[in-house]
């Protein structure tokens, strides 16, 4: 399919659920016709865009239809997930480290931010990022610089970021476990994912996705 948003006129259509289904998106609810609305907004821009929703709830679909719609689209689309890479790690993987930075750094690694240059980097589970990063997130996303670890030397990365969370952030600050501050630059464009039972009329459009899953995983009947 076109890289190209899904009109309201285009989910009103009576037509094949397949039809309606845009980088894995799938529905036709008001609640849906909503959110494609705003990716369709703020996709063009380079506004950072924060997703708050459910686990499931299609956070990463909806990240890669902002880079899809955007200018950035023929450049790299980068995910992390925050929650997965052990905290030691995280700062390495993201921004990458030279040789000997560290007593497992036996080469030189190029960091995720580095990667996105132009595109976009999508880090999921931003609420899990530790405290002790969270300044050198601010600074890349303020100014574009971050250094690698071991080396003091500046590199820039015009990456547009998207971040994505299931957590309450506001919460978080007042747990004193994550950064006010960022959470400002990261919330300029925020977008909440309605849970499927939030959105009723899309639940027969995701029947025969499912069963083809199914089919998938289990192989064809004998």
């Amino acid at each position: 399919m076109n890289a190209h948003a899904v009109s309201v006129a285009d989910v009103d259509r009576d037509v094949d659920p397949t039809d309606l289904a845009y980088e894995g998106i799938v529905g036709r609810s008001p609640a849906l016709r909503r959110l494609l609305d705003d990716v369709a907004t703020v996709a063009p821009t380079d506004a950072a865009v924060l997703i708050c929703g459910e686990t499931g709830t299609g956070k990463e679909l909806v990240a890669r239809a902002v880079h899809n719609l955007s200018g950035r689209s023929v450049h790299p689309f980068v995910k992390v997930n925050c929650a997965a890479i052990p905290t030691g790690l995280l700062e390495s993987e993201l921004f990458g480290h030279e040789k000997g930075a560290f007593t497992s750094a036996v080469a030189p690694r190029v960091g995720r931010f580095e990667l996105a240059n132009r595109g976009t980097i999508f880090l999921d589970e931003i609420g899990d990022a530790p405290l002790e990063l969270q300044p050198k997130l601010l600074r890349v996303l303020q100014e574009k610089e971050f250094e690698r670890l071991g080396s003091s030397r500046t590199l820039r990365s015009d990456a547009r970021l998207v971040t994505a969370t299931n957590a309450s952030l506001p919460e978080l600050i007042d747990a004193r476990k994550f950064r006010a501050d960022l959470y400002y630059r990261l919330n300029v464009f925020p977008i909440r994912m309605p849970a499927l039972r939030e959105r009723r009329d899309d639940i027969p459009l995701h029947g025969p996705l499912f069963c083809q899953a199914v089919r998938a995983t289990d192989g064809p009947a004998r």
